[in-house]
Order: structure tokens, then sequence, then C-alpha cells
């Protein structure tokens, strides 16, 4: 499927206008998560092209990344999701694209999009849509709210996976939709840019023992991630040595947190796993990890993850189903394995710890050779700038 990926980046975006374009990104908050900093990533690329760079949400801890990056934060209650809320917030978009003179709409998550259609509509802005998730369609209501997603005048697909998945389920002017796979900030995450001393702080924060190999899954607190699939899969892995360590926010899903306490007592595990809270220092964390896991039980729209891990050198499990199929070269970057499968994740677990030096630098050199081929931060932005251009010349 990788060779299906359309090259957008291959040029550099521009911008011939003589008034400099403003763009307008709206979704729910500025929280942490993978939608939030593609925002944050896109609106500095643009402020860097010369555009003014909005972002309208109910703000939160990645607002400080707008304003570094050359973009401005609109606080608007875009989290509410009931009718006469997103009518209310289809007002306040129409005000601020007449106030500030927005040539481009870009919605990321359904409510906030479904009011940005609205008020696009009313001022005759172009509207741009990103279809970030394989969202479920458990009955007619929910899948028409969910066609917000292809209802802009391009709609981007951040794999192959989502693209296929719109395709199957409604029918929408092909020529509209552009396939842009996410970006990792390729100077950030870099294994030659991460200090001893960054590393040393975090080992001794988190407690890791010298020389015993440590598994990482990285990602928020929820069934959805796979949590309960790993601890049973460690659970077959007792006669060997290793840490795993499960990072991430339970974003109040205090239940479920317990749920994986009490497993790992009751699997034996309670010395070998720790749950800790999500890491600022992502590259740091990946570099204390002999392996990265991604265990998600349902597909995921691409699995930034793996990619951020493989951009660090490092060997990655993930479940082989979603976008993971497109970011994770089986032998030669990682594992792919079924998903909600303890068995077989046991099994590639106890490959990846018994790699020699040599097989880990080599597949250490192609997982960062393939995330600089295909999943670069620079192309994300030209790519997402020139589909912007592309929009204003035919207006």
């Amino acid at each position: 499927m990788q060779e299906d990926i359309i090259d957008q980046g291959a040029d550099e975006a521009s911008s011939p206008y003589e008034r400099a374009p403003v763009l307008l990104q709206v979704l729910p908050a500025m929280e942490a998560g993978g939608v939030e900093r593609g925002t944050a990533d896109i609106a500095r690329a643009a402020a860097e092209h010369g555009w003014i760079s909005l972002v309208a949400s109910e703000g939160g801890r990645m607002e400080a990344d707008l304003m570094r990056g050359g973009a401005e934060h609109i606080a608007m209650p875009l989290k509410a999701k009931s009718p006469l809320a997103i009518r209310a917030n289809a007002a306040r978009l129409a005000r601020l694209i007449r106030e500030r003179g927005v040539d481009i709409v870009h919605a990321r998550s359904r409510a906030p999009a479904w009011s940005a259609l609205l008020a696009a509509r009313r001022t005759n802005t172009a509207f741009v849509t990103t279809y970030h998730s394989a969202y479920g369609e458990a009955n007619i209501f929910k899948r028409l709210y969910n066609s917000v997603m292809i209802r802009g005048d391009r709609i981007i697909a951040t794999s192959n996976f989502l693209k296929s998945v719109m395709e199957e389920r409604y029918n929408f002017d092909r020529s509209k939709l552009r396939l842009i796979p996410r970006g990792v900030d390729l100077k950030r995450f870099n294994a030659s840019a991460v200090s001893a001393e960054r590393l040393i702080k975090l080992a001794n924060d988190w407690r890791l023992p010298d020389g015993v190999p440590v598994i990482m899954l990285p990602g928020r607190l929820t069934r959805l991630k796979g949590q309960h699939v790993l601890l049973k899969a460690l659970a077959q892995m007792q006669d060997m040595e290793f840490i795993a360590l499960i990072v991430g926010n339970d974003k109040g899903r205090g239940a479920f947190r317990q749920e994986l306490e009490h497993m790992a007592t009751d699997l034996g595990l309670a010395s070998k796993v720790r749950l800790l809270e999500s890491c600022s220092d992502m590259p740091c964390a990946y570099m204390l990890a002999d392996v990265v896991v991604s265990a998600s039980i349902e597909p995921e729209g691409f699995g930034r993850i793996a990619v951020e891990a493989q951009a660090m050198g490092r060997p990655v499990i993930a479940t082989g189903h979603g976008g993971s199929r497109e970011t994770v070269l089986p032998g030669k970057t990682g594992w792919l394995v079924a998903p909600n499968d303890p068995g077989t994740m046991a099994r590639a677990l106890r490959e990846a710890l018994s790699l020699d030096a040599n097989a880990r630098a080599t597949m250490a050199m192609a997982a960062r050779r393939h995330v600089e081929e295909k999943f670069s931060l620079e192309r994300m932005c030209n790519s997402t700038l020139l589909v912007y251009e592309e929009l204003l010349r035919r207006r």
C-alpha cells in the first residue's frame, strides 16, 4: 500500500499573492494529541510562508505552541455537539471570517466541521477537511454526522487506509481528495539530538535499572490502544528479563488504569510493568526503549507512535491493520502482528529483544530512512500549503 501514497511534497509551497492569505483552522481544543500537533505544525508552516495563521478552539496546553509558531489562537466553545451549539458556533465563525478576511477554513473534527461548513458557505469561503480517523458508524444518524468530513472543497486523508474507508462509505467527487500522510519533525525526533543528560534524568525519574531491556507502549490509556493485550503478551514472557513502560494519561479513565494495575498483579507482572503519566520529552523516552509497541485493537487512521519511534531508530511492533500497514515495513523496520492477539505479540517481542547489535543498527538505519523519505514534517506541511494555494488560485 505504501507505493500508493501520493508524493505532493516535492515542490516547495509558495504564495504569489499581494495580500497575505488568511488561514483559519478549527478543532475542539488544543490539548496534547495527534490532531492538535498537526494543527500547530500547519499553523507554524503557514505563518512561515507569509500567511496570517488563526486557530479557533476551546484552548488547552498547546496554545503556547501556536504563539511560538507565529499563529493566533481564538477561544471559541467548539467542543459542543448539540445542534443549537453548532449553529451558534457557525455564527461566531462567520463573523470571524468576515472580520479577519479569512481565505481558507480548515476543519479537523466533526462538530467544529459542521459549524465551519455552515460559516464557510455563508461567507463563500474555501473549506478544507482532514479525515483523521475511521469514525464508527453505528446508525444512519452517526453516518450523517460523520459525513461532514467529506463535504470540503478539498478533503485530506492521512493514509491510504482512510482514503479507502471514505471511498467505500461515501459517494463524493473523488477529484477533491488529497492524500497527505502525517509528518514527524525530524529535527526533534532525532537520536543524535538527545543529550546524555536528558537520558540520565528521565531514566532516573522512571527508576530504570541498568542493563534491563525496556519495552514501551506510549499512548492515552484507553482499551482501544490495547494496553491489556500487551500485558497478556508479557505474561507469556515470564522467563525473560524486561521492564515494560505503559506511558500515557488516562484523561479521566481512572477505572481503566486501575484495571491494568490489577491485571499486572494478577498476571505476576507487578515488578515488571510500570504505568506512567504522559511524557513531555518523547524523543528521549523513545531512546530509553529497546522496542516500541503500538497495540491498538481497532484500526488507527495513521499511527503516529510507530512513525515517531522509527524516526528515533527504534524497532516497532504494531498491529497489522489501519495506517500501520503503511508506516511499518515488516522485517525491515519492525513487525506487524495480528490485532488483539497476545500470542503473536509475545513472539514478536521475543524476537525484538533477541536482536544483536548489528541487527539493531541495520533496523535503526532502515527505520530512520523510511521516515525521512515518506513521513517528514516538511513534506506534510508543503503538501498541505499546496492544497490551500490550489483553492486560492481557483477562487
